[in-house]
C-alpha cells in the first residue's frame, strides 16, 4: 500500500487544500493529511483539533483519506507511518525555495521519503489561508475560497477574533 503525507497548518482550509488533497488521493492508495504544528505562525486561528475536525468534514467523501495531527519532525511521522511519499502544493516560484528546503532536510532525515510537489490548480493559484482570514476580517465574501461545509464556521471565527482585537 503506497500510503502520501499531506502536510500543512491548514489555518484555515481553503479550496486550494482541498484540491491538492483530492488530487494526490487520487496517486496513493491512503492519504494522511496531518495538521502540523507552524512555528512561524504562532498565533493560531483554530486550534490543531478544531482544524483536524474541519479538514475531517471537507474530506469524509474521500475514502481513502485521513486526517491527524503532528507536533515534531514530518520525516519521522512520514516513517512512522509508512508512508513513501509527502506530498507538498505550490502555488507560485516563492513557495518553491522554502518547500524545497525542506524537501532536502526531510531526505537527509528519511532518505526512503520522496518529497512531491503538485501545482496548484490555476484556480487556486493566488489562494492562501492568509488571503481567506485577510477577506473574511474586512467583511469580503470567502465562499469561493473555502469548502462549503466549513465556510460558516471560518466566519463566525476569523469575524469573531477581529472583534476582539
Amino acid at each position: 500500500m503506497k500510503i502520501a503525507i499531506c502536510p500543512g497548518s491548514f489555518d484555515p482550509v481553503t479550496k486550494g487544500h482541498l484540491d491538492i488533497i483530492r488530487r494526490t488521493a487520487n496517486m496513493f492508495d491512503k492519504v494522511i493529511v496531518v495538521v502540523m504544528h507552524n512555528y512561524h505562525k504562532p498565533n493560531s486561528y483554530f486550534t490543531a483539533d478544531e482544524r483536524v475536525e474541519l479538514l475531517s468534514r471537507c474530506t469524509k467523501d474521500i475514502e481513502n483519506v485521513t486526517v491527524d495531527m503532528h507536533e515534531g519532525l514530518l520525516a519521522s511521522y512520514a516513517k512512522e507511518k509508512g508512508a513513501v511519499a509527502i506530498v507538498k502544493g505550490l502555488r507560485a516560484v516563492s513557495d518553491f525555495d522554502y518547500e524545497f528546503q525542506q524537501a532536502l532536510t526531510n531526505k537527509k532525515l528519511s532518505p526512503e521519503i520522496e518529497t512531491v510537489f503538485i501545482t496548484a490548480n490555476s484556480d487556486y493559484m493566488y489562494l492562501s489561508s492568509s488571503v481567506v482570514k485577510q477577506v473574511c476580517e474586512f467583511g469580503g465574501d470567502i465562499s469561493d475560497f473555502v469548502p462549503a461545509e466549513v465556510c460558516d464556521d471560518i466566519i463566525q471565527r476569523i469575524r469573531e477574533r477581529n472583534s476582539r482585537i
